[in-house]
């Protein structure tokens, strides 16, 4: 825990739950031998056991009804454990925008699946030029009967070749807007994509004419859903640059050179305590981002994006080592 800095028991339970449970199931190997791979059975153990997917879903769709502070736990023990899996884009991603899309028909529809764990969302943003610009879609959404039809493509979408449900960012007559699309829609098509990282499962959705439904005409609403995804991805960074720091001190600790731990030489002492430092900053500024109430939307893009940056840089730093 980052000085100053405090979770609740109830956290700290989670987070030893959360632990227990990837220390017993996490497939790193698995992960990097089938880029992308879904482990079907440890999601529905960890939504049947754990509630991971509802933690933030309203208790009146079938959730826990809990905030970003607990996401914030959850997802850097992911980080340690290097477990990838779809929940950064389903709780990270979809579920945000859902939260804040202020339709109850739409959350009654949806949040109840998210929460059980049997609907796996995404938000497909990126296009070509792989910008995560809310504002720059080139995809066309066209009104058709009671909806729209969508035609274009999306590139990079997280999970996107795996999601039930992909909520699509979309040009219309009266600006960017956000549609909500079945993954076995007619006139979708899913490729993966490589990806530098192995843990996550990168796609390409080409849309002919795909039927959708409006979600928001708010763009604030995929700006809003961005800003917690930069604060999940920012915890997971932070629990993978801690775990990259408790390794490098154990190998120091037990590798021997001239008859001496090499954590004995002045020199990789020095290392270390700056990739402690690294580490812990980013810890300070993934909870700060998660713990801090966020009452005006500026105050979450700048706590959002400063951890996002601060934890980056230091999941970087301490896995160069």
């Amino acid at each position: 825990m980052s000085a100053g800095i405090a979770f609740t028991p109830e956290q700290e339970e989670l987070r030893a739950v959360m632990r227990a449970f990837l220390d017993e199931h996490a497939d790193r190997r698995g992960l990097i031998d089938a880029p992308g791979a879904h482990d079907t059975e440890s999601w529905r153990r960890m939504a049947a056991e754990i509630g991971v997917q509802g933690l933030a879903v309203p208790e009146e769709y079938g959730g826990s009804g809990c905030g970003p502070a607990e996401l914030c736990v959850v997802f850097e023990e992911l980080g340690r454990a290097l477990a990838g899996g779809p929940l950064l884009a389903t709780a990270g991603l979809a579920l945000p925008a859902l939260l804040a899309c202020g339709d109850e028909r739409l959350k009654a529809e949806y949040l109840p699946g998210i929460a059980a764990g049997s609907t796996l969302a995404t938000l497909a943003l990126a296009e070509r030029d792989g910008a995560w610009e809310t504002r720059a879609a080139r995809v066309t959404a066209k009104p058709d009967g009671d909806g729209h039809v969508i035609d274009g493509a999306k590139y990079f979408v997280l999970d996107g070749a795996i999601a039930d449900l992909i909520l699509v960012t979309a040009a219309t007559d009266a600006g960017t807007a956000l549609f909500a699309v079945s993954g076995d829609a007619p006139g979708l098509t899913r490729r993966a994509h490589d990806a530098v990282d192995p843990t996550r499962g990168m796609a390409r959705l080409d849309f002919a004419s795909v039927p959708a439904r409006l979600v928001s005409s708010d763009p604030s609403v995929t700006e809003t859903a961005m800003d917690h995804a930069r604060i999940a991805l920012a915890a997971e960074q932070a629990g993978g640059a801690q775990w990259c720091l408790d390794t490098s001190v154990e190998y120091a600790r037990t590798r021997h050179q001239f008859d001496r731990p090499i954590g004995s030489f002045q020199a990789i002492k020095h290392r270390c305590a700056d990739m402690m430092v690294a580490v812990e900053a980013a810890r300070s500024a993934a909870y700060m981002a998660a713990l801090t109430p966020h009452a005006d939307p500026e105050d979450l893009a700048v706590a959002a994006t400063s951890a996002q940056i601060c934890c980056s840089h230091a999941y970087t730093e301490a896995a160069a080592g």
